[in-house]
């Protein structure tokens, strides 16, 4: 298994060198896509907005990775896992409405 993976990490650098760009220029090797100059100071603190939206994606992000398990034992959990669902679904809803209603989206 370790070999398989570890061929899969060569096969990928090795592919990306024959694919990559041959002549890298100023731009392409920018760290940002866009193609612009960055603005501002790598030691600005984030604002509390960043975090609050990332760590409601990450609750969400964690609870959909049980959602694989649910779905394949639904006939045996019934309405269960229905109630269950729906109760993630609500429960990431009210999240999204107190950051919504925090301004949080509303980046300034």
């Amino acid at each position: 298994m370790f070999l398989v993976a570890g061929g899969i990490g060569v096969l990928a650098v090795a592919v990306s060198a024959i694919l990559g760009p041959k002549k890298p220029s100023r731009t392409k090797l920018m760290p940002y896509e866009s193609g612009n100059d960055p603005e501002g100071s790598a030691r600005e603190r984030f604002p509390v907005h960043f975090y609050l939206v990332a760590m409601l994606f990450i609750v969400f992000d964690i609870e959909t990775a049980f959602f694989y398990p649910l779905a394949v034992a639904y006939k045996k959990l019934g309405v269960f896992a229905f109630w269950e669902a729906l109760t993630f679904v609500i429960l990431v809803l009210v999240g999204y409405f107190y950051i919504l209603k925090k301004g949080v989206l509303e980046w300034r």
